[in-house]
């Protein structure tokens, strides 16, 4: 099966930094206007996973989510968590390091969409 989200070698290189400082983390692909639509990492803690997000994976063993409705528009994409220079201006754990995560995406061709489209269908009944 076909995963619905990846990292680059240098988000994963940031996402064991960020392990080894904070222990447990875990990341939401947020559509917000403050958050910049962007992948933020945080603490289990720091934020509610409720019935309105999907778990689309995992990454290194850290829990991605995305929120319904912007799962709904990004359902039919692979996404691709990526790092960049610079501070994204979130809340993000990774905002003191001079780099932050981004989101990149590309389209699942035919064969994956019809390996995942059941589960999408589930993802989005839930």
């Amino acid at each position: 099966m076909v995963e619905r989200v990846i990292a680059t070698a240098a988000a994963l290189e940031l996402i064991v930094q960020l392990k080894a400082e904070y222990g447990e983390i875990m990341f939401h692909q947020s559509g917000g206007c403050c958050d910049n639509s962007a992948a933020n990492c945080y603490l289990p803690t720091d934020l509610t996973i409720g019935p309105y997000d999907v778990k689309l994976g995992e990454l290194d063993g850290v829990p991605f989510y995305i929120g319904k409705q912007q799962y709904e528009y990004w359902k039919h994409t692979q996404l691709i968590l990526d790092v960049i220079d610079g501070h994204g201006g979130t809340f993000s754990l990774e905002g003191n390091t001079g780099k932050a995560f981004h989101t990149r995406s590309r389209l699942f061709s035919d064969e994956e969409w019809g390996s995942i489209a059941e589960q999408v269908a589930k993802d989005l009944a839930n």
